[in-house]
């Protein structure tokens, strides 16, 4: 009893610090990958959304890789809750100052008070979003399974860049937020970037410099011309099936003389960084509205339910909610929410009573259909016999209407996949290519390439499979789905194409959390 009331506490505490004030002018920036939620100047959220399309086309320019335009639900959706105190309510941790959710269909981050800094390195809750930002891109542009320092290095080259007054972009500038790290942390040998049986061998429980050195040898292989090539002899012994150990010292041979070229390199009173000037960028326009009233007081809720809720915070979620939409009853954006507070507290038959409101006023509204697409589904669930086949092809209705909304959204694809395995049926051709697509376009939703893994060694087609998988076995946090990645990729070690493989009653590893950065980065 005493848990429960601490937590209904923390609830009520927590959306307290997000509270809209009376004077607030909440904003949506639209971008070609990037909706931004903020109550700030439009002239700013203008700015900051247009800095994230040329961070954006500046990884393009200097990676060679283009992904595809996304759909327009499978944006990145920014959240701008405040300062300080509201992040650490929402993120329950006092020293993160952001976050970032992969999902797909619902990708989410969450920054602090927009600060566009021109012409200087940017503030420390926007580096945070750069960074994830570039996993985001790394992964949506490439299936290539990379070890962590590099995945890492990568996310830290790009996420100090900076933005000039002019439309430049500067990539590689020196990540002067690791500095501290590098001169006061524990060491750690470049061997042990390359080893990481080593490096888990002799890791302490303290911070170390993992991610400040993975930023210096990214950026000293990038800008050393004499050490460039030896990265892509690297990527191909890896490509090649080579141990992470061997391909290192492979491609840059003595690892004791390449780290004291990395001490002499930091060593430097300058280092070099790329400025992309605006000729070289390529952004669409940005569109910005201002949010109703009523979705302006929503707003709060939104966030809280987007960042996920427990039952507790769900019921003190609901009843803001359901106040904020008895003054806006006929505002199609307080219903969507109102449908997924009702939803997430439990209430089906009133997130579908919601959503097909809110559909109502305006069919456009994408999260209207997804969350009265969940409610159907938990109801299917719970039907039996007959019924439960009726049900089912119900619940797959809004997610049809989803898909000729938007034809990319991976949720359509997902759930018509799942309607059929709910169902008892074995999942048909045109199933199976569906949770395929789906896979491809949201490469950053681990659980999801689990799914589309599982089901593509069941189909014999082990080269796709192990596509998908091996990144999220590379997952440099750790967690349940890296080790189920881990566990399925040996299981098909040896397995040749074409070989269907029946996975049978192999257990699932042990519930393990993802390890987050220790910086909050």
């Amino acid at each position: 009893m005493i848990s429960a009331l601490f937590r209904l506490a923390a609830a009520i505490l927590a959306l307290g610090a997000l509270t809209t004030p009376a004077a607030a002018e909440w904003y949506e920036a639209s971008s070609e990958h990037f909706v931004i939620y903020a109550d700030d100047k439009a002239a700013d959220i203008r700015k900051f959304s247009e800095n994230l399309e040329r961070y954006h086309s500046a990884m393009v320019f200097v990676t060679g890789r283009k992904s595809d335009t996304p759909s327009p639900s499978n944006r990145v959706v920014i959240y701008v809750v405040g300062g300080q105190r509201a992040m650490r309510s929402l993120s329950g941790d006092r020293k993160v100052g952001g976050f970032y959710i992969p999902r797909a269909g619902g990708s989410r981050a969450f920054v602090q008070d927009i600060r566009n800094q021109q012409n200087g390195y940017p503030d420390f809750s926007t580096i945070i979003l750069l960074h994830e930002y570039a996993h985001h891109f790394l992964l949506s542009s490439s299936r290539f399974a990379k070890p962590r320092w590099y995945d890492e290095g990568a996310a830290e080259f790009f996420a100090s860049a900076s933005f000039d007054i002019d439309g430049s972009v500067w990539v590689g500038r020196p990540a002067q937020h690791r500095a501290g790290d590098l001169a006061f942390a524990d060491p750690v040998h470049v061997r042990e970037l390359f080893d990481p049986a080593l490096y888990e061998q002799k890791k302490v429980k303290g911070y170390d410099t993992f991610y400040g050195k993975s930023w210096l040898l990214f950026h000293y292989l990038f800008f050393t011309e004499e050490r460039r090539s030896q990265v892509n002899t690297y990527l191909a012994n890896l490509a090649n099936g080579m141990e992470q150990k061997a391909a290192g010292e492979g491609a840059f041979g003595d690892l004791d003389r390449l780290e004291k070229d990395l001490k002499s390199y930091l060593r430097q009173s300058r280092m070099a960084a790329l400025k992309l000037s605006p000729d070289k960028l390529s952004i669409a326009p940005v569109t910005l509205r201002k949010l109703t009233a009523g979705e302006g007081a929503m707003m709060p809720l939104q966030i809280r339910s987007q960042r996920g809720v427990d039952a507790e915070e769900a019921a003190v979620l609901l009843a803001e909610a359901r106040a904020v939409a008895a003054k806006y009853p006929e505002d199609p954006g307080v219903l969507t929410a109102l449908a997924e507070a009702e939803f997430d507290a439990g209430n089906d038959a009133e997130a579908i009573a919601a959503a097909d409101k809110a559909i109502a006023l305006d069919p456009s509204r994408a999260n209207a259909y997804v969350q009265k697409g969940y409610a159907l589904f938990r109801q299917a669930s719970k039907a039996e016999g007959d019924a439960r086949k009726s049900a089912f092809n119900a619940a797959i209705k809004p997610f049809v209407a989803l898909n000729a909304l938007e034809n990319d959204h991976p949720l359509p694809l997902i759930y018509f996949y799942r309607a059929q395995v709910a169902r008892g049926m074995a999942p048909n051709e045109n199933a199976r290519a569906a949770l395929e697509r789906a896979a491809v376009l949201a490469p950053f939703d681990k659980s999801l390439q689990i799914q589309a893994g599982i089901m593509l060694l069941g189909e014999g087609n082990i080269a796709f499979a192990r596509s998908i998988l091996a990144p999220v076995a590379a997952n440099p946090h750790g967690g349940w789905a890296a080790a189920k990645a881990k566990q399925l990729l040996a299981v098909m070690a040896n397995a040749p194409d074409g070989t269907p493989l029946q996975l049978g009653n192999l257990p699932d590893p042990v519930e393990v959390p993802e390890v987050e950065a220790p910086d909050p980065a």
